[in-house]
């Protein structure tokens, strides 16, 4: 068993991440804290997601969350082994495990979350064996969303 890390985007992750984060825009207008995901199979989005916790009263609502199950309602299926999952900031444990349940081929995220991010909890990926994890797409950008959502609640 393999855990794959990859820095090196693709043009294509760039433009998916974009999308991401106009999802995470969203959520920052809403008063959510601005995370936002997409999921595409075959270079075409399927499902989008932000976070919702508070328009929801969930604290399961998060923009992963929302993405996969949007997904695999659209496919009818509980698998996703032919997804990329971009997120633009590092998935909570919650998230990934569900990533890894769902089996996402790809995980492309932005910023590290260096309090709550998986990779603050376990010592290797939780996502399914033959996943790629791609991190630091947009880093900067996810990161500055983030920061300015804060900024304006404290």
């Amino acid at each position: 068993m393999t855990d794959t890390l990859s820095n090196n985007p693709t043009e294509a992750d760039v433009r998916f991440m974009r999308a991401a984060l106009r999802e995470a825009q969203k959520a920052f207008d809403e008063g959510e804290v601005p995370i936002g995901a997409v999921v595409v199979v075959n270079d075409r989005i399927i499902a989008y997601g932000h976070n919702s916790t508070e328009n929801l009263n969930d604290v399961t609502a998060h923009a992963e969350m929302i993405a996969l199950t949007s997904a695999m309602n659209r496919l009818g299926s509980k698998y996703l082994p032919d997804a990329t999952l971009y997120v633009t900031v590092e998935p909570c444990l919650m998230c990934a495990g569900a990533i890894g349940w769902s089996q996402v081929k790809r995980i492309v995220f932005g910023a590290a979350d260096e309090k709550r991010g998986y990779s603050t909890f376990v010592s290797r990926q939780p996502f399914h064996p033959k996943a790629v994890v791609v991190e630091g797409v947009l880093a900067d950008e996810a990161a500055d969303i983030m920061r300015r959502f804060f900024a304006d609640k404290r």
